[in-house]
């Protein structure tokens, strides 16, 4: 296995365990106080609108819903994670034993459930400065009536708490791109938004699954499978399965919503990196927008912006140190000297950013998404000229994401296959010995240096 296959296979884990967040949190936590009015009024209108669903189903839902609501209504945190603990267990969308699972939740109203309690274990989890930088930064740069794909947990329910009306698209729609595949969730969408904006019927839906059992047969025969993707044939029908099948359904789904908006602008936060999205992307603060008209190269301007609004954010939460010449050695002394052994005496940024794991997570992920994009870039940019331009951009922007987070499995995997395709190897190993160094219960890094080590 080599550096790029254990990149996407560690990329597909770290993506979908953050989906499983029920079984993650293992403590109650209270919301900040500046956001505890926020997070009450969203459980309001989430039950409002569960009520309406309920309505248009027009059968049983699990009377527990009803108490969930109300206790997030009352800030009850601890009876808000209680209950839905218990309805996790049995919510279709999760791991568990199959006849542990209840019917009454296979429904559009647990989708409303799943977005209030993420709302609050968004919220809960992180620095409140940081989320409302996080939640507002990004509604702000888009324009109204924009259609948005939010793919971590961040980046969906935070994006959604925040919206003035979630269920009016005010001020845009919110959808994540993870779930299109979900037959309940893309209902859910047709029932929220359908009569706004053009969302994918059921059959358009299998149409898609069906494309891509086509196209994977086809790569299979070819030998050119991507990690992670579970491709056989029983009794002469083919059958996918697994995380990565699940994300490429997304991906085609994804394509239809943007293909038949053609009036709309397109956002986009990225979980896993959907293909088809690479030549249409370009950074856009936070996150990244989806051009209607892939551009054949990324202008200079355009980097020259992204690099600035980054390097004041780092300025702020780290100190201002990183520039494009600082070697990777000084980033991991730092790393070292801070999230490690904490030695605080000479660091210049925001202690509260650098002690949140949260907030590190969430922003180190943001920038390595568009490191994503540069690297990508430098692959199949337009020109040579391109290509060494971008080349050194996802270098320095890969580095910053490093910095704010030097244990994010991501952000480690994507800098160091990086350094490992331009022959720094013993940058390579210098990055994967710290993210171990710093989190040494994390066996993916020890794995990677594993394979940095036996690589030629």
């Amino acid at each position: 296995m080599n550096t790029k296959t254990i990149l996407a296979s560690v990329a597909i884990t770290f993506l979908f365990a953050s989906q499983n967040f029920a079984q993650r949190e293992s403590s109650v936590k209270l919301v900040p106080s500046g956001l505890e009015e926020q997070v009450k009024r969203f459980f309001t209108d989430k039950e409002t609108q569960a009520k309406e669903l309920a309505k248009e189903e027009d059968q049983e839902q699990m009377p527990e819903i009803w108490d969930f609501f109300q206790a997030g209504q009352n800030g009850d945190w601890e009876t808000v994670t209680r209950i839905y603990r218990t309805l996790a267990r049995k919510a279709y969308q999760y791991e568990g034993s199959p006849k542990d699972k209840d019917k009454r939740l296979e429904t559009m109203v647990w989708q409303a459930v799943n977005e209030a309690y993420g709302a609050y274990n968004e919220c809960a989890n992180s620095e409140e400065e940081y989320v409302t930088l996080f939640g507002r930064g990004i509604l702000g740069s888009m324009p109204s009536g924009s259609i948005y794909f939010g793919g971590t947990d961040p980046g969906r329910w935070l994006v959604t708490v925040f919206s003035k009306s979630h269920t009016k698209a005010d001020p845009c729609f919110v959808l994540t791109q993870n779930a299109l595949a979900d037959g309940l969730y893309l209902k859910y969408l047709r029932v929220m938004y359908g009569s706004r904006i053009a969302v994918p019927s059921e059959g358009d839906s299998k149409r898609a699954f069906e494309d891509y059992k086509a196209d994977a047969q086809q790569r299979r025969d070819d030998g050119k499978l991507k990690p992670g993707e579970n491709v056989k044939e029983v009794d002469g029908k083919v059958q996918v399965s697994g995380q990565v099948a699940v994300m490429e359904v997304n991906a085609r789904i994804a394509r239809m919503i943007f293909d038949s908006n053609p009036d709309r602008q397109f956002f986009i936060e990225e979980s896993f990196p959907l293909d088809w999205m690479y030549p249409h992307l370009t950074p856009h603060g936070l996150i990244m927008k989806i051009e209607r008209i892939a551009p054949r190269e990324l202008a200079s301007e355009v980097v020259r912006k992204d690099r600035e609004y980054w390097t004041q954010f780092t300025d702020r939460t780290l100190g201002k140190w990183l520039a494009p010449e600082t070697p990777v050695k000084a980033v991991c002394e730092f790393a070292v000297k801070v999230f490690e052994s904490q030695e605080m005496e000479e660091f210049k940024g925001d202690r509260k950013f650098v002690r949140n794991r949260s907030a590190c997570k969430m922003y180190s992920k943001l920038r390595s998404s568009i490191g994503g994009v540069y690297a990508w870039r430098a692959k199949n940019g337009a020109s040579t000229e391109e290509k060494t331009r971008l080349a050194k951009e996802a270098d320095f922007v890969f580095r910053q994401a490093f910095a704010l987070c030097p244990y994010s499995p991501e952000a480690v995997f994507r800098y160091a296959n990086l350094l490992a395709e331009q022959g720094r190897k013993d940058d390579a190993l210098l990055v994967a010995e710290t993210a171990e160094r710093i989190e040494p219960g994390n066996r993916s890094f020890g794995n990677l240096l594993r394979q940095l080590e036996e690589k030629e």
